[in-house]
């Protein structure tokens, strides 16, 4: 049985972690296979988003394997700890992060240490209720090392991750979502779906435009306010095809008859 399922529908692809006797935790072969499935995800032309969860109700994904995955950096040289520099756990934490095709996590159950790092790699993320998500590499000795700090000082700020990772404590859907890391909260059976219906709403666009915001984004996190607004310029200017940009301002005034500019817009 492979560690990872692949499903691809309509421009979206699915991956799904396939290790549910592990809560889908990441040991090597899951690992290898998650940077195979991006990689051809960011080359496949006819894929222009992809959606993440895991198998079962259970887990999202409980980090990397402690049985497998640790163990091969707790003998690990010092070039080895060099070269993963470039090589986060599942492939979009570190390495494959800046794959501009957008990554929406359907969160189904616990998502923990590197599972949560996983989790906040992804660009939006839909929680089912039951989710529960934690720093837990606390409680085994060491601390997050795949983007889990840097993501929640960026997203939460300095006291509430110091709090989390600090305390290794669990944090339930429903203050994921106050705090701003989890986009909805949804019944489990309703998960899929509503992943979904993200994904949806955000292939109406153009996705030239949806790429460079993503890219945008990303560029603008730490800079100087100069920088960033020089960036944000540079590449919202620059975000759209003319001739797609023109067919839907056409589209737009076509459908807006006899409405002045100071009208309020429509959907």
């Amino acid at each position: 049985m492979s560690v990872i399922e692949i499903e691809k529908s309509d421009r979206i692809l699915w991956i799904t972690l396939c290790r549910p006797e592990a809560m889908n935790a990441i040991d090597r072969a899951m690992n290898a296979a998650l940077w195979d499935a991006w990689r051809a995800f960011d080359a496949d032309p006819s894929l222009d988003i992809a959606i993440i969860t895991g198998s079962g109700s259970k887990a999202f994904c409980a980090g990397a394997d402690l049985a497998d995955y640790i163990p091969s950096w707790l003998q690990a040289r010092m070039v080895d700890l060099r070269h993963n520099v470039g090589t986060g756990l599942g492939g979009i934490t570190r390495g494959l992060h800046r794959i501009y095709k957008p990554v929406i996590g359907a969160i189904n159950g616990w998502a923990l240490a590197g599972g949560f790092e996983l989790a906040l790699a992804c660009d939006i993320r839909v929680a089912s209720s039951t989710a529960r998500f934690g720093s837990f590499e606390i409680h085994r000795g060491f601390h997050h090392g795949d983007g889990g700090i840097v993501r929640l000082v960026t997203s939460l700020g300095l006291a509430r991750t110091l709090e989390l990772v600090l305390s290794g404590r669990e944090m339930g859907a429903d203050e994921a979502h106050r705090l701003g890391l989890v986009a909805e909260v949804v019944p489990p059976d309703q998960l899929k779906n509503a992943a979904e219906a993200y994904a949806r709403k955000i292939l109406r666009y153009d996705q030239n435009a949806v790429r460079s915001a993503k890219e945008t984004i990303l560029e603008v996190v730490g800079r100087s306010l100069d920088d960033a607004l020089r960036l944000e310029a540079l590449y919202g200017y620059s975000s759209g095809d003319v001739t797609e940009v023109r067919k839907r301002l056409d589209q737009f005034f076509a459908s807006r008859p006899g409405r002045s500019d100071g009208d309020p817009p429509e959907r």
